[in-house]
C-alpha cells in the first residue's frame, strides 16, 4: 500500500473522531436540560450508560460475528466496521476524560484507564491493524458498564438497598470476573504469543489487564465487606426470631401456671 493510499485512508479518522465526540457531548448537553433538577453526573452518567450498552453490542457483534476472532488473528488489518467502532468509543473516552478532570470526580487509576484507552485505541486506527483485539478490549470494559452505572442509579434513588441492589452486585461480580479477568487472560495470552502485534499495542494490553486486576482487588474487598454485613443482619435477625420464640414460650408457660 502507498503512502498516498494511507495518507487517504488516514485523512477522515480525527473527523469522525471530532464527530463522536460532539454526538457525546450534544448527548450530554441534552441530557443536562432534560434533567435540570439533577446533578451534572447524572447526565454524564447516561451518557456512560448509552455508551456501555452501544459499545458492547457493537463490538460484540464486530468479535462474534463479522470478524475477525481476535483470539486467532491479532494484529490483522482492521476492517471498515471495526473502525466504525473504535472512532465512536475513540470519541467517548475523550468526552469523558475531560468531564473527569474538569469535575475531578475520578482518581488517578480511572484517569490512567482512560488515557491507555484513548492511546490504544488511536495506535490501532494510525497503525490501521489490531482493532481486532482492541475492540474485545473495549467489549470486555463495556460489558460490566451498565450495572456499573445501575448500582449507581439505584443509590441516587434510594433503592440499592434491595433485592435489586442485591442482584445487579451478583451479575457485576460475576462478569467482571468471568469476562476482564478468565477472558482477558486468554486475550492476553494470545496477543502476546502471536508475532503480529505491534510491542506498543502488547504493551498496552498488558496494562489494561493490571488494571482489572487492580479493580478486581478492589472488587473483592468491596464483595467481602458486603457478604459480612448480609451475614452479620441474617445473624442479627436470627437471633431476634430465636428471642422472640422462646419469650413466646415462656410466657405460654407462665400462662398456663
Amino acid at each position: 500500500m502507498s503512502f498516498c493510499s494511507c495518507g487517504r485512508m488516514l485523512s477522515p479518522l480525527p473527523l469522525r473522531v471530532a464527530c463522536s465526540l460532539l454526538a457525546w457531548f450534544s448527548l450530554y448537553t441534552w441530557f443536562c436540560h432534560r434533567y435540570k433538577h439533577r446533578n451534572y453526573e447524572w447526565s454524564c452518567r447516561l451518557v456512560t450508560l448509552t455508551h456501555g450498552i452501544l459499545a458492547t453490542c457493537l463490538s460484540a457483534y464486530v468479535g462474534f460475528i463479522d470478524g475477525p476472532w481476535p483470539m486467532s488473528h491479532p494484529g490483522s488489518p482492521n476492517t471498515t466496521l471495526q473502525v466504525h467502532v473504535l472512532c465512536l468509543s475513540l470519541g467517548y473516552f475523550l468526552f469523558d476524560l475531560c468531564w473527569c478532570v474538569y469535575f475531578q470526580t475520578e482518581g488517578a487509576l480511572m484517569l490512567a484507564h482512560h488515557l491507555v484507552s484513548i492511546l490504544g485505541i488511536t495506535a490501532s486506527l494510525a497503525l490501521g491493524e489490531s482493532a481486532a483485539e482492541v475492540n474485545a478490549v473495549i467489549f470486555g470494559s463495556e460489558i460490566t458498564n451498565p450495572l456499573l452505572q445501575a448500582r449507581w442509579f439505584l443509590k441516587e434513588i434510594g433503592c440499592y438497598h434491595s433485592f435489586t441492589g442485591d442482584v445487579v452486585d451478583f451479575f457485576f461480580v460475576v462478569l467482571f470476573t468471568g469476562v476482564r479477568i478468565g477472558v482477558g487472560a486468554w486475550l492476553m495470552y494470545c496477543e502476546l504469543a502471536s508475532p503480529k502485534p505491534r510491542w506498543y499495542i502488547k504493551l498496552g494490553g498488558v496494562i489494561m489487564y493490571t488494571v482489572s486486576w487492580v479493580f478486581m482487588v478492589s472488587i473483592c474487598r468491596f464483595a467481602r465487606r458486603k457478604s459480612m454485613k448480609k451475614y452479620h443482619a441474617w445473624r442479627s435477625r436470627r437471633s431476634d426470631e430465636l428471642y422472640l420464640k422462646t419469650n413466646g414460650h415462656l410466657k405460654t408457660h407462665r400462662d398456663a401456671q
